[in-house]
């Protein structure tokens, strides 16, 4: 008979963080446990610590990438064949019949589910910033970046969110260095670096005083703040188009001069430019528009974390899910609510339903974001209070988080059940 299979599209912190807890803490309770396993599907064999690329991108130096990227297979070996590993990514979602579609090396397999969960996750408009595809292409982009980056002498990034404030200090410290104790900025920089944000203030979801912050610390590293502004238009368009395959821009393109426009009407040359602005959710594989929100995030319930509309047994967590705005602190809260609604359904459909109510997810909205600027500052604000710089560089500016990635790829981190 075959195996009831629980599917997860997805292998960064939700999907990997998911599938160790149903592996762990609902199989064993299930009746004839070894009646079920768990597919992990994911285009890149390895997961990595994604908060840490606008350092990462300098070079190889900077973290130890055997912490950096890890191996999804190795990482479920200790659960035998109730884990399978797909390499692979979905291309098409059949709720009615239960079945996701997904190319593994050109080769359509078709997957029948009997829970799914979908933890695609997001892709960044610049491939410099995690696994738009795998991890061969983003190594060949941050090597075609480092290439080019002892020759720049003007670097544009477009994004006042923690991506662009990130990139802009590290590059900033990198290739400029920082002022001395008593200059407010860094005079003659080596390298222009021009920070272009939309809004009035760099990072919207901190308070305006702890972003002024921020901009005072990247006026110490050579870095150049134009706010109120977007980059309307860039020529020639490599750094904005598709590269052939639906992934966003190129490896070439991380390289590549370029002329902004931006809309209130100035404009800027750059030798290397870096879209550092939002994330569009990995949803192409779903079709039908009840699935979706108008974002083209799955349409999650956002207490349960069903996916109501697709029947059951099926969820979603992660920056693809809508229930809640994309943030890992909120990723990890979620787990548990996932996983415990997971093991309810799972355990009615055996015959052995559970007492009680369904888990819910109450999203955290306090003020809550760390971003460093540069390797030895930083500004932020935890569950609504401020922190200060030596804080930030203690808990995110040393590593970017690896040294909380070690347990949570292992499964060490859900040992217990939440």
């Amino acid at each position: 008979m075959a195996q009831k299979q629980i599917v997860i599209l997805g292998g960064s912190y939700g999907g990997v963080s998911t599938a160790h807890n149903v592996l762990k803490h609902i199989l064993p309770a299930l009746p004839e446990s070894s009646a079920y396993q768990v597919v992990l599907v994911s285009p890149t064999k390895q997961v990595m610590c994604r908060p840490a690329c606008p350092r990462a991108i300098i070079g190889d130096d900077q973290f130890d990438q055997n912490k950096l990227f890890v191996s999804i297979p190795k990482s479920f070996e200790q659960y035998g064949t109730s884990f399978r590993f797909v390499n692979g990514t979905a291309t098409a979602l059949d709720h009615t019949q239960r079945i996701v579609s997904v190319d593994v090396a050109g080769t359509t397999e078709q997957i029948n589910y009997y829970a799914l969960v979908i933890a695609t996750g997001a892709s960044t408009y610049s491939p410099l910033f995690g696994f738009n595809r795998d991890e061969a292409f983003l190594r060949a982009s941050w090597k075609s970046f480092r290439e080019a980056l002892p020759a720049a002498k003007s670097i544009v990034i477009a994004g006042g969110g923690p991506t662009g404030v990130e990139t802009a200090g590290e590059l900033g410290e990198h290739l400029n260095g920082r002022a001395g104790w008593f200059s407010s900025k860094l005079e003659h920089p080596k390298v222009a670096i021009t920070l272009v944000s939309a809004g009035a203030d760099l990072l919207p979801n901190l308070r305006p005083a702890i972003a002024h912050k921020a901009e005072t610390y990247l006026a110490k590293v050579g870095v150049t703040v134009v706010k109120n502004a977007r980059v309307k238009n860039v020529a020639p368009q490599g750094s904005q188009a598709q590269d052939g395959t639906g992934h966003g821009p190129g490896i070439d393109d991380v390289a590549a001069k370029a002329s902004l426009s931006l809309d209130n009407g100035s404009s800027i040359e750059a030798d290397i430019y870096i879209p550092a602005f939002g994330t569009r959710p990995n949803t192409s594989f779903v079709s039908d528009p009840a699935l979706l929100t108008a974002d083209r995030r799955i349409n999650t319930n956002a207490t349960t974390l069903r996916v109501d509309a697709a029947g059951p047994r099926v969820y979603a967590v992660g920056d693809v899910g809508s229930y809640a705005n994309p943030a890992i602190h909120q990723i990890l809260a979620a787990i548990p609510v996932i996983t415990a609604n997971i093991k309810r359904d799972l355990l009615a459909d055996a015959g052995k339903p559970l007492s009680g109510e369904d888990r819910q997810f109450k999203e955290d909205k306090r003020e809550t974001q760390m971003v460093p600027v540069g390797k030895s500052k930083g500004v932020g604000a935890a569950m609504g209070y401020k922190l200060p710089s030596f804080m930030v560089w203690l808990i995110k500016g040393r590593d970017y988080w690896l040294w909380t990635t070690g347990n949570l790829w292992s499964g060490k981190q859900w040992a217990k059940e939440g």
